[in-house]
This record gives structure tokens, C-alpha cells and sequence, in this order.
């Protein structure tokens, strides 16, 4: 099965978190109880604040890359876009061009085209074919798209979901 570059990304974030938690925090310990008093101590009271953010931060990587490795590529849509599909689109109104890629939230870049498949507009494209039509209702109008073309997860093999 294909991994994932997502995977990548959030397994060098729990390395450096982990590293952190284990070689730089016990060290900034150290270093502050030898300045004595704890109790008032600011880098010490620092450094369990970090320790205890980078405990929650590696519980949570750990958990997101769980969920991300239980996604099966093999049941997104070959014939229809989803996860990690590129769509060529036409704006309805102007007539201009775009792409977007849909994304893992934590991809997410609108600059670059990539949105999540979580947000109103990423869901809205969820499922379309090449010749459908999105309109999405967004606080300032509407948009509305027709889908030129769609490239999914799996007609690009050394592509994924990160494209």
C-alpha cells in the first residue's frame, strides 16, 4: 500500500517533539535547579510547561499518524475526486481557470491551492467528475465551478494526497 508523504511530515515533527521532550528539556531542568529555589524559579517553571506541551503534542501526533495510516488509498474513489485529487476548474462567472488539490488539513495551504477536504469548499468537490458543477455558498456570495478535469490519488503513482 502507498504511504503517505503526510506521514513523513508528521513522523519528523514527532521526532523533533520527542527529542526535545527527551535530550533539551531535561537538560534546561538540570540547568535551572542548580539556580536553586524552585518555587521561584522562572526557567524551571518554564521548562515543565514545555515538557507538558510536548507530552500532549507527541500524544496527539501520535494519534493523528495512527489515524492517517488507518485510511485504506485502495477505497478512495479511482473514477471521482477525493482525497489527494487534483481539479481543474472553471469559474463559472469569470470564465478564469484554477487547481486545486484536496488535502489533510495539516497541508493545507490556499496559496499553492491546497484546501482540506474538510472545509466548505473541499467538500463541495468531494466526489465530482470531470463536466460537474460546484457552486459553494460562502459568507461573501457564491462560487461556482465547472469541473474541467480530475486527477485522482490514484493516476499518479509517485503522487499522493500531498500534490
Amino acid at each position: 500500500m502507498k504511504r503517505l508523504p503526510i506521514l513523513d511530515k508528521l513522523d519528523k515533527d514527532l521526532e523533533v517533539s520527542q527529542r526535545e521532550l527527551q535530550v533539551d528539556i531535561p537538560k534546561a531542568i538540570l540547568t535551572a535547579r542548580e539556580h536553586g529555589d524552585l518555587s521561584e524559579n522562572a526557567e524551571f517553571k518554564a521548562a515543565k510547561e514545555r515538557q507538558m506541551f510536548l507530552e500532549s503534542r507527541i500524544s496527539l501526533l501520535q494519534k493523528r499518524i495512527s489515524d492517517i495510516m488507518a485510511i485504506n488509498v485502495n477505497q478512495i474513489p479511482k473514477d471521482r475526486s477525493g482525497l489527494g485529487s487534483t481539479l481543474k476548474l472553471k469559474d463559472m462567472d469569470s470564465g478564469k481557470e484554477t487547481q486545486y488539490h484536496l488535502v489533510f488539513p495539516e497541508e493545507v495551504n490556499p496559496d499553492e491551492g491546497k484546501i482540506s477536504t474538510a472545509s466548505p469548499v473541499g467538500r463541495a468537490m468531494v466526489g465530482k467528475q470531470k463536466g460537474d458543477e460546484i457552486s459553494v455558498s460562502l459568507p461573501d456570495g457564491k462560487m461556482e465551478f465547472e469541473v474541467l478535469e480530475v486527477i485522482t490519488i490514484h493516476d499518479n503513482p509517485g503522487d499522493s494526497a500531498s500534490t
